[in-house]
């Protein structure tokens, strides 16, 4: 069974910055696509980032330039890091490996002034 646990969510002010964890009770990562999902109150949750094994990226016009997904294989830990967020940004905020059931458990991000 693989655990997904994520930190770092918080209250940031519009064009500030965070950057979220998401630490895997095994060493999955390196052979994973792993991804950063969001769900905002009301509507579906969708892929904001998304890392292949093979150093592939992918990101969601909307936070394109701005959010950076990053692994350390040796943390066995994947990151996100949100630049310049927008109050469109608040959301609980996922990461997930691509393919599997694992889910982390999620982490807010409220970007208010």
């Amino acid at each position: 069974q693989v655990q997904l646990v994520e930190s770092g969510g918080g209250l940031v002010q519009p064009g500030g910055s965070l950057r979220l964890s998401c630490a895997a009770s095994v060493s999955i990562l390196s052979i994973s696509t792993m991804g950063w999902y969001r769900q905002a109150p009301g509507k579906e949750r969708e892929l904001v980032a998304r890392l292949t094994p093979q150093d592939n990226t992918w990101y969601p016009d909307s936070v394109k330039g701005r959010f950076t997904i990053s692994i350390d294989n040796a943390k066995n830990t994947v990151y996100l890091q949100m630049n310049s967020l927008k109050p469109e940004d608040t959301a609980v905020y996922y990461c997930h490996k691509i393919r599997s059931t694992y889910w982390g458990q999620g982490t807010q991000v409220t970007v208010s002034s």
